[in-house]
């Protein structure tokens, strides 16, 4: 039997992924916490919505704790806060010459190279909306673009094979040697995300609110420019154009608003979390290394710190997901 390629965690990311690959003929293993989960895709197989349609592959599965053997092939795809586990956790059943690919949103490559070494870390863009529906059942609300690169902007040595196995699921991945500028952008793009989580409603709602278009263009200006100074050159995707954002026109967040128009995915990450009391989002640990570069380039970012400080209300009950608090971070944008 062919080893398995493994998904380090099979939410909305990975068990999208892992699907398509298990449905492509791959050996698929998925490591995941939620022992309910596991349950339902070993015993009635994974079931991945697609708009229009979708199918139910049947990769394997197992907790953590009852993972066996060494693993040539990892993809991770927790949330940042808990690459520092996860990371610590691969690194008992990654082999000698294996490699672990990031899927995740933030910038945690770094955190993985510290854990793992620079050479076994492969950095991946992924801009396609995922939900978990239930246990054994996610869905794919688009496409997007999908990209793999090395952390050091060098060739690295499983890139092809990386490739490879990433346009089974998505079939226009690229490779790059700017995998930063990618991760940088997204960053910026999803900081607008995140900010609709404070809302009741849609993202799309959120995102065609005329009164929140000055936060969100601030919110994106702030983050790139906090990337240009740590030397990044951030990269465009799916309609978003950093180059658009350089000056005071917002017209760029139209092409984000058009972009989820499109997607089955009606709310963002954040807001699904907020949703459920107690919850915490992984915004604060996905926006903390652009928080610490701007403090190490003497830069202002106000509105990002803003939006870590409210959603952290809203994460520990003294707060609620509403208009209000949207108005607070456009307070800030005013007096930015």
């Amino acid at each position: 039997m062919a080893e398995p390629v493994v998904i380090w965690g099979g939410g909305a990311v990975g068990g999208v992924f892992a699907g398509h690959l298990a449905r492509a003929g791959r050996d698929v293993l998925i490591v995941d916490t939620d022992s309910a989960h596991v349950a339902q895709i070993v015993n009635h197989g994974l079931r991945v919505d697609l708009p229009g349609g979708g199918f139910t592959a049947h990769p394997a599965a197992c907790h953590p704790d009852d993972v066996t053997g060494r693993f040539e092939t990892v993809f991770l795809a927790v949330k940042a806060h808990i690459t520092g586990i996860a990371g610590r956790g691969i690194a008992a059943h990654l082999s000698p010459g294996g490699v672990v690919v990031s899927l995740q949103n933030g910038l945690c490559e770094w955190e993985l190279a510290d854990i793992l070494g620079e050479n076994r870390v492969l950095g991946a863009f992924i801009n396609f909306g995922g939900d978990i529906i239930g246990p054994g059942h996610v869905a794919m609300g688009n496409r997007g673009a999908v990209v793999v690169g090395g952390i050091d902007g060098a060739p690295h040595r499983d890139t092809a094979r990386i490739l490879d196995l990433l346009r089974q699921f998505e079939p226009d991945a690229i490779s790059t040697d700017n995998i930063w500028g990618f991760l940088w952008a997204k960053q910026a793009y999803a900081a607008v995300l995140k900010a609709s989580g404070l809302s009741d409603g849609t993202m799309v709602e959120y995102l065609t609110d005329p009164a929140s278009r000055a936060v969100n263009g601030g919110l994106i200006r702030e983050i790139l420019a906090v990337a240009r100074a740590e030397g990044i050159t951030p990269m465009g995707f799916d309609g978003f154009d950093p180059a658009t954002f350089a000056g005071a026109d917002d017209s760029g967040l139209d092409q984000l608003a058009q972009f989820w128009a499109g997607s089955s995915k009606t709310h963002s990450g954040a807001w699904c979390d907020l949703e459920v009391p107690g919850r915490r989002t992984d915004s604060a640990a996905q926006l903390a290394p652009v928080l610490a570069a701007a403090t190490r380039h003497g830069m202002s970012v106000p509105l990002t710190r803003a939006l870590v400080a409210l959603i952290g209300e809203i994460e520990s009950g003294q707060a609620r997901q509403s208009a209000q608090m949207v108005q607070r971070l456009q307070q800030v944008s005013h007096a930015a």
